[in-house]
């Protein structure tokens, strides 16, 4: 029995074979190589930060700065139109980028 093509679909005549993997012209050592993307290779590097912060045995909380804000919280000259407008600002940016 012989199809004579189906819905509109011939027969395949004379497939050609696959030239299988090809070689890169522009790589003439045999070692492999690996590209890694910008967000990989900046995770990497703040994995490794983060490795080392780590090892450090760094407080988590810095209580010379903790105590250092308290006091210009505390101080009324400290909080004023130009700290809010920049607060605004940095807020802003965060959000819109």
């Amino acid at each position: 029995m012989k199809i004579q093509g189906l819905n509109g679909v011939e027969q395949v005549q004379n497939p050609k074979k696959s030239a299988g993997v090809e070689k890169s012209a522009g790589n003439a050592s045999s070692e492999p190589t690996v590209n890694i993307s910008k967000t990989a290779a900046n995770r990497e590097d703040f994995l490794r930060a983060l490795e080392i912060v780590k090892a450090a045995n760094t407080p988590d909380i810095r209580a010379d700065r903790v105590a250092e804000l308290k006091a210009k919280i505390n101080d009324p000259a400290y909080i004023n139109e130009s700290l809010i407008k920049l607060t605004a600002d940095r807020v802003v940016d965060l959000l819109l980028g």
